[in-house]
Order: structure tokens, then sequence, then C-alpha cells
């Protein structure tokens, strides 16, 4: 299956459209561990603001970039260091990019923020609150309203 070029899948972003990037470092559980995996994804405008006023985060590093620059990105060459695997594409990446990139198109002065082929690095990195990519809620007795026995007949 081939992929269909940027402007078919959005007319409105140009190639040269802005988007932002961000390396995260995120955690996938198996067999009861956790594993921390670097992920690769587009940041919308709105949270760029809350990182660069020094909010905590699982981003290491954000960098920004164009549409096709983004959309051609290859994430194992992106350096992550101190990683034990190269990074990888977030879920749903492409359409998360589009989504993201209309963010800046929205507000045009948050993307001279981090300008294209600017690297920054200067983030509140923590993984004290960790990213889990494949949570499990797990329910209990315990956890369940009671109700009226009335409440599902008709009165």
């Amino acid at each position: 299956m081939t992929q269909a070029p940027a402007s078919a899948c959005a007319p409105d972003l140009a190639p040269d459209s802005y988007v932002l990037l961000g390396l995260a470092t995120c955690y996938w559980r198996q067999e009861g561990e956790t594993v921390a995996v670097a992920v690769v994804e587009p940041v919308p405008s709105a949270y760029l603001e809350t990182l660069l006023q020094g909010i905590s985060t699982a981003y290491r590093q954000i960098w920004g970039t164009t549409l096709a620059q983004a959309l051609a990105l290859d994430p194992a060459l992106v350096e992550a260091s101190e990683m034990p695997s190269p990074a990888q594409r977030c879920a749903d990446f492409e359409e998360r990019v589009f989504a993201a990139a209309r963010t800046y198109q929205n507000r045009p002065a948050t993307a001279q923020l981090v300008p294209v082929g600017t690297v920054r690095t200067d983030l509140n990195y923590s993984t004290e609150k960790p990213r889990i990519l494949n949570p499990k809620n797990k329910v209990s007795r315990s956890e369940n309203v009671k109700q009226h026995k009335y409440t599902h007949e008709m009165l």
C-alpha cells in the first residue's frame, strides 16, 4: 500500500508548513515490567508555550521542522541518548503531524519560539510521572457504585 502525498491528505497545508517534533521518554508495560521507549511525536502550539514556561515534561528535546521533513523523518536516526533502543514514531504519527501543523498555522507567532532547524534541550525533563503507552485499567468490585433498586424500572 503506497502512502498518499501530504497535499492529498491535508490540502490546507503546504509542505513547508511549520511543525514542532519532540523526543519523549515513554514506557511500555510487558509481563509486569516497565520498559523505557524513546518516542518521536508532534507537539501542538499550546503545549509548546507551557513547555517553555518550565512545566515538567517527558520530552528530552524538541525541534522545529517542516511538514515535509517531519513526514519523511526516520525516527531511528534521531539521537536518543541513554535509551536502550532507537526512537520510534508515536501512534497515528501522520495524523498528529497534520493536526499539530494546523495549530501553528492558527498561531504563527508560536513557531518563532523554536524556528525551523533549531533544537532545544533546555526543558524541565522528568520521568517522575511516567507516560505509559499501553495502560490497563482494572476496575474492582469496590469501585462499583450502588444504585437504588428502582433506578432501571418504570414507576
